[in-house]
This record gives structure tokens, sequence and C-alpha cells, in this order.
């Protein structure tokens, strides 16, 4: 029938420009979405100096004042301590904290460590005097609101639902065969991506959607590539473009979706977790525990797969704790800064940090060693606001990793391909980015159809190792087309500009620190995947946020997409209007 096979092939290559346009759409309105719903950001309550009358307006939930440029409230006042005190807001009221100042804070005159402030109150640091005062109270200037349409929550989620569906019909009919194996991953996809929604929208009267809409975008595509990967050729097949899909590719993809579960069970559990920052705090110093806790079970226990001992295997089940000891890495990091720049908690997560990345490199794991020290940068940087604290860590990133090289000389010939993998192209130093870049190329710009690809298998009898998970960006690359590729890693990049945006009118430095730390976290992973699978960086076997194979990783993701969700600060704006109305 060579009518109908040119029929299906011109549909095909429709879809394959489609996809990438319709995922754009969905960024580009969901994006909009997110700048649409996000208040106007406008003082919450004023200090007014009652020697000056200078008013200065509070911005945040949690706010530093202080001599140094990096508070939030800035004194000039040489008696005030550089950290004096944080002036804070809970469900409760707002309240005002000392920081160990050397003059110490008073509220009415009275010596106070903690201590409930209203309006009319009058907060003393060294010799400089402010009285709350409502918004209402002070003569500030009206801000302009303009008015911007958010899109419908539902009409992106249907969007996103035709993209994985034009998906499922490539991997039906990609290699020249009709299954209809696929078509149950499919539909497991829309019974999590709706059935979240509708617990959302309709059970907690969420307002937004935007974030789980994009991850899902990225989750269906990753699950339709391995669902479209093929196995060793079936028996009496004698063509390479006759193919079947073999019974362990499929136990792969229900794994995947098993953990795809797993992971939005752990995100709605965060979400509901951090809604109390009291919580939050009570529960800090036991999941840091547990973390390293779980760290020292690894290394007792641990499997080592490809010279990396980071795996623990549970019968047929393969786990990597260091992927779950990410989220509560950002956990602690943010909630333990969260009462502001003490040298206790500074101390605190100091040493949690070391013995993180100790227990790493006793792993032999440092790709994911480098994820760690990047997230404590973004979490050190955002509470102190200090160059000379990146500065200080960096040198001892650096003198650490000359210590890795001289008590661990092997990793230095890791290195010896990158840049150069065209000179090892069947060496282990270069074949498997050889093979990226020749193959990726091919795809052009909307790809050859998933199943085709070579480095999954389409077209050899063997896929290249690790095509699914550290190189998945090559196949997403060759099977999808180059614009699909690019629109994915923009997606991951949008979750940071979301964060960022949410930083400054999160309810409490808390959510701010863990959205922006979670968002680096995801972005800095994805540049190592790219990056490395191109040759641009050195190949470190990280994988491709919500995309590439791999159950722990599918697991932590949904965590870190928990943080950045909780920054939102309409996240929580319904269960405030309850509250409210009881």
């Amino acid at each position: 029938m060579p009518e109908w096979q040119s029929f299906q092939d011109s549909l095909l290559y429709v879809l394959r420009i489609l996809i990438p346009l319709l995922s754009i759409y969905v960024l580009v309105r969901a994006f909009h979405s997110i700048k649409a719903g996000r208040r106007r950001e406008e003082p919450v309550i004023v200090l007014q100096n009652t020697v000056t009358k200078e008013t200065v307006p509070v911005l945040y939930w949690e706010n530093s004042i202080g001599r140094s440029r990096s508070c939030d409230v800035v004194l000039s006042d040489p008696t005030a301590s550089r950290d004096h005190a944080v002036l804070m807001r809970r469900e409760s009221g707002w309240f005002v904290t000392d920081t160990d100042s050397k003059a110490g804070t008073r509220v009415n005159g009275r010596l106070i460590h903690q201590s409930a402030v209203s309006p009319g109150d009058v907060i003393t640091l060294g010799s400089t005097s402010l009285m709350l005062k409502r918004t209402s109270e002070a003569k500030l200037p009206q801000q302009q609101r303009r008015v911007r349409h958010a899109a419908s929550p539902f009409g992106l989620l249907v969007t996103v639902s035709v993209i994985q569906f034009f998906l499922l019909l490539q991997v039906c009919f990609g290699g020249g065969e009709f299954s209809f194996l696929p078509v149950m991953p499919f539909l497991a996809i829309q019974v999590m991506e709706w059935g979240l929604y509708l617990y959302s929208m309709k059970g907690l009267d969420h307002v937004s959607f935007e974030l789980e809409t994009i991850a899902f975008l990225l989750a269906g595509t990753g699950i339709m590539l391995l669902s479209g990967m093929r196995g060793e050729l079936g028996e009496g097949q004698e063509a390479p473009g006759m193919w079947a899909i073999v019974d362990s590719t499929m136990s792969n993809v229900y794994m995947q979706l098993l953990t795809m579960l797993m992971g939005i069970l752990l995100f709605v559990f965060l979400i509901w977790f951090m809604g109390d920052l009291d919580r939050v705090t009570k529960f800090r110093p036991w999941i840091g525990g547990a973390a390293i806790l779980l760290f020292a079970v690894n290394l007792v226990f641990a499997t080592a797969v490809h010279g990396a001992g980071n795996w623990i295997r549970i019968g047929p089940v393969s786990v990597q704790p260091s992927e779950f000891i990410k989220v509560a890495f950002v956990f602690v990091g943010a909630a333990t800064l969260d009462r502001l720049q003490t040298k206790q908690n500074l101390t605190g997560f100091l040493v949690f940090t070391g013995v993180c990345l100790l227990s790493l490199f006793l792993m032999k794991d440092f790709g994911t060693a480098c994820v760690f020290f990047v997230t404590f940068l973004f979490i050190s940087f955002m509470r102190s606001g200090s160059i000379r604290t990146i500065v200080l860590a960096i040198a001892a990133a650096v003198f650490g990793a000359f210590l890795i090289l001289k008590f661990r000389p092997y990793v230095l010939s890791r290195f010896q391909g990158w840049r150069h993998v065209w000179d090892y192209v069947n060496e282990s130093q270069g074949y498997q980015q050889v093979r990226v870049l020749s193959y990726g190329a091919s795809g052009g710009l909307f790809g050859m159809g998933i199943g085709n690809g070579k480095l999954g298998g389409g077209r050899s009898a063997n896929p290249v190792f690790a095509a699914d998970s550290d190189l998945v960006f090559g196949m997403l690359w060759e099977e999808l087309g180059l614009v699909m590729a690019v629109v994915v890693v923009c997606a991951i990049a949008m979750l940071v500009l979301c964060a960022r945006s949410d930083a400054t009118r999160s309810r409490s430095t808390f959510y701010s620190i863990a959205a922006c730390s979670a968002a680096g976290l995801l972005l800095f992973q994805a540049c190592l995947n790219v990056f490395g699978v191109v040759d641009v960086l050195p190949l470190t076997g990280v994988t491709l946020p919500f995309v590439s194979a791999g159950g722990s990783s599918m697991v932590s993701v949904w965590g870190m997409l928990a943080f950045i969700k909780a920054g939102d600060e309409r996240t929580y704006a319904a269960r405030r209007r309850k509250q409210k109305r009881r």
C-alpha cells in the first residue's frame, strides 16, 4: 500500500513540526500566565524613623535589619550591628528577633530577644528607633497595575495532552511497524496529569498549574522517547527496518511511570508540609540527620556502577540515595538560614555541606558532588549577598579538586578525551559523544521521528549505552529535532526565571531560598548533561531533569519542583482564604 505509506510518512512529518511549535506555545503562555498572576511588589508594612520621619517600605515577609548592605533594611547607624535583627511575619502576626547584636533590640523601651509587634510599636536598634505602621497610614506613591490575562490552566494542559498524543502516534508508527504497546504508558500519563490537575484546582482550590504543566510536558516527552527505544531484532525478522518493542524496554517504561507517580506524591506531600513554617523549622534537624544516615547506609551497602559507588540494590531494584538527599539538602540549607545570618546557622550548614561532599567523594560520584556544591553556592549567596563568601567557597573547591586529582589520579584519565573525542571514535573516551554529535546532526531541525534514531536502536540492533539517561539529549535531538531539544532546555531554564520572579514576593525567606536553589540545581544539572554529551564540558553522568530515564532522578526532580511551587505566593493563597472565612 504505497499510497497509505506515503500518507503516513507525510502525517508523521507534519507532527514532527507541530510538536515543537505547540511546545513553544505552551512555554510562552505558561510564562506569561505566571507573570500575570504575580502581585505587585508593594510594601506589606512600613517602618518610620521617629526622628527623621523617613519612611522605609517593608517588602518581604522576613526582613534583615542592620548596617550591612546585604540587609533588607539598611541602617546608617554606627551603634547598630551589621546584622542586628529580623522582622518576620507569620500567620499570627509580626515578630522581631534580635540576632545576637551588641547593642541589643528594644520594643517600646523593653529589651527583647524575640517579641510580637504591631502597628504603633517602636523598635529600637542601637540609637535608631523605627515605628511600625500600616501602609494605609503612610503616604506612598501609588503604582499602576498592568492588566494581564492569565492563561487557562485547563487549556494549557489540553495542549500538552495533544502534544503527547502526537508523540504517541510517532511511537506507534515508528520503525515501519504499528504497535499498541505505547498506548498504555500514554494513558497512564494522562491519568496522572489530569488527576493532579483535578486534585489541585478542584480539591485544593489552587489558581495556578503552570509549573506542573511544564513538568508534565518534559516528563511525558521523556517517557515517549523511552517507549520508542528498540531492543534486539525479533525472531524471524530479516530487514533492519523491522523491529519489535521488547519486554525489557516496556518494563523500563512502566518503572519510569511508577517513579513518576511517586514523585508526584512527594510533590503533593512537600507542598502540604512546607505550608507551616513552624513545622519546617521543627523538622529541619531530623531531615538533616536522615540525610546523613542515608549517606552512611550508602557507603556501607553501596554497589559500584561504572566506578561510582552511589547505588543500593534492593532485589531487582536499584536506588540512588544521593538523588533523594538533593531534596533534603535544599530543604535543610534553606531552613537553616531561614532565621537569617547567624554564626550558629552558618556553621551548621557548612558542616552539613562538608559531610555531604565528603560522602560523595568517598563514593567517587564527582558529578553529583558538583551539583551539591553549586547548590551550596546558591543558598549561601542568597542569604549573605556576599561575593567574598562565594570567592572563599570557590577557592576551597579548587583546593578540593587538587586533592581529588592527587589522591584519585584515575579521575584525570576521564578528562583525556575531553575536547578530543574525535581522536577516540571507537574508544571509551569518545565513543558516546562522537555518536551523539553524528546522530544528532542527522536529526536536523525537526528530527527523524521517535523510534527511527540510531542512538535508541531504531536503525540498529544495539542502542548506544545510556542513550535514555546520560545521553538522552542526543536522542531527543536526533529523534525530535534540534528545535524540540532547545525547547526542552528552555523549559528547564524557565523554572529559574519563575523562581527568581517569586523571590521578592514569597511569604518567607525559606521559600525564596528554596525555590531559587532548587531551580538553579535543575538548570545546572541540565547544563552538565547537555554540554557533557556535546563535548563542551566533560561527561559527568548526570541526568537531564524530567526527561532522562531513572527512577531516583524522577522522584528527586518532582521534589525540586515542589520548592519552586511553594515559592509562588498563589500556592497557599487558597488555604489562607479558607482560614479567614472560619
